[in-house]
């Protein structure tokens, strides 16, 4: 048999498992999509809510109101802009499969620029608050879907924290009230939510306060010399979606 004959069948037989190769990893690329790439990480390998594995969240809130002729019970806004925020750094560990204990840092400011009508004077009012929290925490998850991407959780907090304020009136031009508030908090919430994963190991959550208990303990003092003290208990149940807080978490896989 001719020499050129052998050169053709071994440059067959080498080019022909490349060619099949290149065709197969050609049909991988058109039969799945790109969802489906990133899909096949939840069917495998998510067990996001096992014992041992860890959770950082973020969560944070923030109210932006503008005020022009409001009317209130004791007093109307003539114009003012209220601005509060809250941001909420959380830890935890879980210590069976969907039960989650963790503790949370909350820091939280809001803040009041406008001008108000208390009969018979007009007044121009300038207050902020500030205040921080530590709220232990025990959750519990209940998977909505197989691959458990979307999750319902019902979380139980104990919150300890400390606020203080400062709200200064002027009238006249020259007639100016100070008052300082100083505030101690104990405080236990029933928080319902939602989570989703997004990316991995990376979710989008969705919480609401819908019940608690409120210890408040108030003291305030009036141009530096007048003082008082007052104690609350409170109650509440509330579903209010206004106050919806929205937060990013990212799941820690114990390996």
């Amino acid at each position: 048999m001719n020499i050129k004959i052998y050169l053709i069948l071994i440059l067959a037989v080498l080019i022909s498992p490349a060619k099949a190769q290149q065709a197969a990893d050609t049909t991988s690329r058109h039969t799945y999509s790109a969802y489906e790439l990133i899909s096949s990480y939840y069917e495998d390998n998510f067990h996001p809510f096992k014992a041992g594995n860890g959770y950082v969240g973020l969560t944070f809130s923030v109210r932006d109101r503008k005020q022009v002729n409001n009317p209130g019970l004791l007093q109307n806004t003539i114009e003012g802009d209220d601005l509060s925020y809250r941001v909420q750094l959380r830890g935890g560990y879980f210590i069976g499969d969907y039960v989650m204990t963790g503790v949370s840092v909350i820091y939280h400011q809001s803040k009041f620029t406008g001008t108000i009508f208390r009969d018979p004077d007009t007044l121009n009012v300038r207050s902020i608050n500030r205040g921080y929290e530590i709220a232990p925490m025990l959750r519990t998850y209940f998977p909505l879907t197989r691959t458990e991407r979307l999750s319902f959780f019902l979380e139980i907090g104990f919150g300890f924290g400390q606020n203080n304020g400062l709200r200064r009136e002027t009238k006249n031009l020259d007639e100016i009230s100070k008052v300082f508030t100083d505030e101690f908090m104990f405080a236990i919430n029933i928080s319902p939510g939602i989570n989703f994963f997004a990316m991995q190991n990376f979710s989008f959550e969705i919480q609401l306060n819908v019940a608690g208990y409120q210890l408040t303990v108030t003291e305030t003092t009036t141009n530096g010399t007048d003082k008082s003290r007052d104690v609350r208990n409170n109650v509440n149940f509330n579903l209010d979606l206004l106050s919806l807080n929205l937060g990013l978490a990212y799941f820690i896989n114990n390996p």
